[in-house]
């Protein structure tokens, strides 16, 4: 099912450099890495059609479903990729993403695995080289300690932190237009406070 979706591009590495060309316009394309089941980005291109969304997510299972829901309701803003997040260089190309989100992702809780977590220095390389000047990411976590380290990271790597809370829900003014994740449902309604920051790169 995956390989015959419309909105699941099998060969992204082919595509570095053309995604504009890809959906047919020239609109600033968002990318989430780690989109689970779907729910926020696809929220995300109901409520901003003049904007393009790729869904990054590496377990095909989990990609399944963001591809039923696109069944669904057909968006012709976005468009699936089935791939590891440490190849994001080499499917897109240099400034080609304007924003980048971060949903809940895997804490890799070793020491040793912390080049692996999302938010690290060293996939904030990878995302600088793939966003505009001045682009930003935006990152959502209910795992403090995750949290504090990639606070840590986006300020060793030289990013300017634009937003940063440790209770997103409680803020009014975040809170404004904030589409939630299926996690983020689930663990503020046990009453886990949302992290978020928002950072921009330094790339000028």
């Amino acid at each position: 099912m995956i390989a015959e979706s419309d909105r699941c591009v099998e060969t992204p590495k082919d595509m570095a450099g053309r995604w504009k060309e890809h959906f047919g316009n020239d609109a600033p394309i968002y990318a989430e890495i780690g989109m689970g089941k779907g729910r926020f980005l696809i929220d995300n291109a109901i409520a901003y059609p003049e904007i393009n969304y790729i869904g990054i997510e590496k377990y095909s299972s989990v990609l399944l479903r963001g591809i039923q829901k696109l069944e669904a309701e057909p968006l012709s803003n976005v468009m699936l990729i089935r791939m590891e997040a440490e190849y994001i260089t080499e499917v897109f190309a240099e400034s080609e993403i304007s924003r980048i989100y971060l949903n809940f992702s895997d804490p890799w809780p070793k020491d040793r695995h912390a080049k692996r977590r999302l938010p690290s220095k060293e996939f904030l390389a990878r995302y600088e080289k793939i966003l505009i000047p001045g682009g930003t990411v935006e990152f959502k976590t209910d795992n403090r300690d995750l949290f504090d380290f990639a606070v840590e990271e986006a300020s060793l790597a030289g990013w300017d932190m634009e937003v940063c809370t440790y209770d997103l829900h409680s803020d009014e003014a975040l809170m404004a237009g904030n589409i939630m994740t299926e996690y983020e449902e689930k663990f503020s309604s046990v009453g886990n406070p949302i992290c978020k920051y928002i950072i921009r790169s330094p790339k000028r």
